[in-house]
């Protein structure tokens, strides 16, 4: 996988977002996600994006979509913009993917439907850092985040060191916290609740509530998960 796949400059963005709805994910920036490519429509999404930007957001269906999912049932109004960092065809027409969460997405307005797939006027949401919060906060709330995470995991051998390794390489407190958001298992409306939220000081006390306050079970995806730095 080379950076250049991996590379993404929000200059590069115009705005105008592939949406690729999903009921059952929410996905989060700075981790990877694999995915299996099948209906026409979405197939011919990820032809479009591999030979322009490379970028298809990743969006949630509202409750109801079943009624309607051949056609375009409603979505929340937060996503996750993704660049497609390796994609592999199959004999069978059908693409197997990994996608690199880079971005919050606020879905603005929906174009007409003039191709087979979803495509959003939208707007990137960067993280904030609030310039007034007391000294040494963010260690704070990283180091509470942190044994949270750790007391909610299953006793994976290994697992301890791999992420006192993973917070070695002095990732941010907002990157942790979406990490540790897409890997523990939350339901839906609490990951869309700490997608939506770019106070990263907000974010990691919301998901410190959130880990407390759920009943005991093992993350719902393998520690570590696959995610980048970019």
């Amino acid at each position: 996988m080379s950076d250049e796949s991996l590379s993404f400059s929000p200059d590069g963005f115009s705005g105008v977002a592939r949406v690729f709805p999903l009921p059952n994910l929410v996905m989060f920036p700075h981790v990877m996600q694999a995915m299996h490519i099948f209906e026409p429509r979405y197939r011919a999404m990820l032809e479009e994006a591999v030979e322009d930007d490379r970028l298809i957001a990743l969006g949630l269906l509202a409750p109801g979509w079943e009624q309607e999912y051949e056609g375009r049932p409603t979505l929340r109004s937060m996503a996750c913009l993704c660049r497609v960092a390796t994609h592999q065809r199959t004999p069978e027409g059908t693409y197997n993917v990994l996608l690199l969460g880079v971005r919050r997405l606020r879905l603005v307005r929906e174009l007409p439907p003039k191709k087979m797939f979803r495509v959003i006027e939208s707007e990137i949401l960067e993280d904030i850092v609030p310039a007034d919060a007391a000294v040494g906060t963010a260690d704070r709330l990283q180091k509470e985040l942190l044994a949270a995470f750790k007391r909610a995991m299953p006793k994976i051998p290994d697992a301890y060191e791999q992420l006192d390794q993973l917070l070695g390489t002095q990732i941010t407190l907002g990157m942790l916290a979406d990490i540790v958001s897409y890997t523990i298992d939350l339901s839906l409306d609490w990951k869309l609740r700490l997608l939506t939220e770019c106070d990263v000081f907000r974010r990691a006390e919301l998901l410190l509530e959130a880990i407390e306050g759920r009943p005991a079970a093992g993350p719902q995806r393998t520690f570590p998960p696959d995610f980048s730095l970019n």
